[in-house]
């Protein structure tokens, strides 16, 4: 009797022996015989000690292999020919400019790769095919849209060694490539001849990236500031030494607290599924001489200030500031085609995902058991007690009445950070942590609103021209346009707001992060709903960051704010905050946070979060009582 197929799911995985051959090619080209590789769903990653690539489907195409080697071989070349440190001392202190930096010195590596093994050639395409299909630059119409990182980088790997530009990437190359090629050709003429050498190769890059006007003039005048610091810092040791014993061992083991640091430092982490601007750790900016210590005010009517107690907190300008629903900032084709790649990376984890549902969905419910009274004189007819009625007619009939439960009378906010360290997996990790909670929370007759918080440009924007319009008053306080969107309001129904996630997956629309203005911002929110009971989830990756105004005020300018703000939230007002972090410590800010190492266990996370905030009391009406 023949038996019938076996369906896809449970098919045998055969692909442990590409893995264990991927494995071994991997280490045996990049030199690291104890390097640790694997394939998990999380993105591409690579580390001194682990390389990380991404999964399989059980029957892949020949695709998804020259995907995953074109990954495994930009990760292999990078460790046979990339100096970390040599890296770090060339690159430039400008957000911006350090990832063209970074794109520049991807592709040199790609490169070689391709030079020395022409077998290469056709993975990196393939890989490169996919990861800008994936951030969806193949529809991009505008610079402000397009990386010029991502551009450069795939102009240096065609001339360098042949590789074609992507089908995903032309319209991305068309937008920058004359102006790239007028302004800075001969320097990128110059990089053609220099690949083999990464010194000579960083030295030429730097001179490409003022070309551009990406770097100043001034970091091209003392390029290694750290060789110059640590001659410095040998010459004052051996002069201390000389004159007191004593002295000199402080100095030494100053100095080798420096070398530990600068060890430490240059640990990098090559990120080969897309380029990620950390501006966690931007400096300021070429424009921040314009004296912070003066203690000039802002011009009369453009300045607004939030907060009153401890912290004064302001900001130069509201006028570019805009709140907009999710739908208005993309086509609704677009729309769509961002929720069906949404869709994709939720096909990974449904598995996953249905039990979560499932388990919130169950522990919700069971507190929703219903509650009567009765032997009353009005209300719903109790027929379990008709009996008394039959067997003696004299009895009155027994009503009852269904009790109240504070359950249902909640609004859950979805505060999720849009910045351009979210990219990548978090963020799309996040949006479908939205999609879950959304889905559940509306089974169980729980408002859901899902909030994101994002800038409209990178380096402040048309408040920043406004304030250099002013002749750039000191201590302007906050100098960007604020971006707010609203994904999904707390009375829309999910099936409406379904597809406003997929905006998420937008490449453009990620930039800088200023989180104590959006927390304000959803605290307001949460404020005017009729709910009795009110929570405010918030996830993030990490500080508020915003390069501009951190480079016309004190460093911590907005991390204060953000104290402010949710010590306020957190002592005077009844909405309960929980926030979960991702890759970062968040627990210094918030009382109630949990911190997550890999954005897999994310949804675990908020689950669990917000099961627990439900076993709790709601506190709504004690503090009123107190207030």
């Amino acid at each position: 009797m023949a038996q019938p197929p076996r369906s896809k799911a449970n098919r045998p995985d055969n692909t442990h022996a590409f893995k264990s051959a991927m494995g071994a090619t991997v280490r045996a080209i990049g030199g690291k015989p104890e390097l640790e590789v694997s394939f998990t769903t999380d993105r591409p990653l690579l580390t001194s000690d682990k390389a990380r690539l991404a999964n399989l489907p059980r029957l892949p195409t020949r695709r998804d292999i020259a995907i995953a080697r074109g990954q495994g071989d930009a990760m292999a070349m990078r460790l046979a020919s990339h100096d970390p440190e040599a890296h770090r001392k060339r690159a430039p202190i400008d957000p911006m400019a350090r990832a063209a930096f970074d794109a520049l010195e991807q592709a040199r590596v790609e490169a070689l790769g391709c030079v020395r093994m022409p077998g290469m050639t056709g993975n990196i395409g393939e890989m490169l095919e996919d990861r800008l299909f994936r951030a969806n630059f193949a529809e991009v119409s505008n610079r402000d849209d397009a990386p010029i990182a991502e551009a450069l980088g795939l102009m240096l790997r065609e001339k360098l060694a042949g590789v074609a530009v992507p089908p995903s990437g032309h319209a991305l190359v068309d937008l920058w490539r004359e102006d790239i090629e007028q302004r800075g050709g001969a320097s990128l003429a110059q990089l053609q001849t220099l690949f083999e050498d990464q010194e000579a190769f960083s030295k030429a890059s730097k001179a490409l990236l003022r070309d551009l006007d990406l770097v100043p003039e001034s970091e091209l005048d003392n390029p290694d500031p750290a060789d110059e610091n640590s001659d410095q810092d040998d010459q004052d040791q051996a002069e201390g030494s000389d004159q007191n014993p004593e002295q000199g061992e402080g100095d030494s083991d100053q100095a080798e607290a420096r070398e530990d640091q600068r060890a430490g430092d240059s640990e990098e982490t090559g990120d080969v599924d897309g380029l990620e601007s950390d501006m966690a750790d931007a400096d300021d900016d070429s424009e921040s001489d314009a004296g912070d210590d003066a203690p000039m005010s802002p011009p009369p009517g453009k300045t607004n200030e939030l907060g009153s107690n401890q912290f004064n907190y302001k900001i130069f300008t509201q006028q570019f500031d805009e709140i907009v629903k999710a739908a208005e900032l993309c086509p609704p084709d677009e729309l769509d085609q961002l929720r069906t790649l949404l869709d994709r990376q939720l096909e990974n984890l449904a598995g996953a995902v249905a039990r979560l549902a499932n388990k919130l969905q169950r522990r919700l419910m069971a507190k929703q058991n219903r509650s009567w009274q009765f032997d009353l004189e009005e209300g719903v007819l109790d027929t379990a007690r008709l009996t008394r009625v039959v067997t003696d007619p004299m009895q009155a009939l027994s009503f009852k009445v269904e009790n109240d439960t504070d359950f249902r009378d909640t609004v859950v906010t979805l505060l999720i950070d849009n910045s351009g360290s979210m990219r990548g997996r978090p963020i799309t990790i996040a949006a479908i942590c939205g999609d879950i909670l959304a889905r559940t929370l509306e089974r169980c007759g729980v408002k859901v609103e899902i909030l994101g918080f994002t800038t409209r440009a990178w380096k402040g924007g048309k408040s920043r021209e406004a304030w250099l319009e002013a002749n750039r008053p000191g201590n302007p306080g906050r100098v960007n346009d604020v971006r707010h969107i609203i994904y999904k309001a707390a009375d829309e129904p999910w099936r409406h707001a379904r597809r406003n996630l997929g905006l998420m997956m937008r490449e453009g629309l990620l930039k800088e992060n200023i989180d104590g203005e959006a927390l304000e911002w959803a605290r307001k929110r949460l404020m005017g709903r009729p709910e009795s009971r009110r929570i405010l989830m918030v996830i993030s990756d990490g500080a508020p960051v915003d390069d501009s105004t951190q480079s016309v005020n004190a460093g911590n300018y907005l991390e204060a704010h953000l104290r402010q703000v949710i010590e306020d939230i957190e002592t005077r007002s009844p909405i309960q905050l929980v926030a979960v972090g991702i890759g970062h410590d968040v627990t210094r800010y918030y009382r109630r946070a949990v911190t997550l190492l890999d954005a897999e266990e994310l949804a675990g996370a908020l689950t669990d979060e917000l099961a627990a905030l439900f076993d709790e009391e709601a506190p709504a009406q004690g503090r009123r009582r107190a207030r």
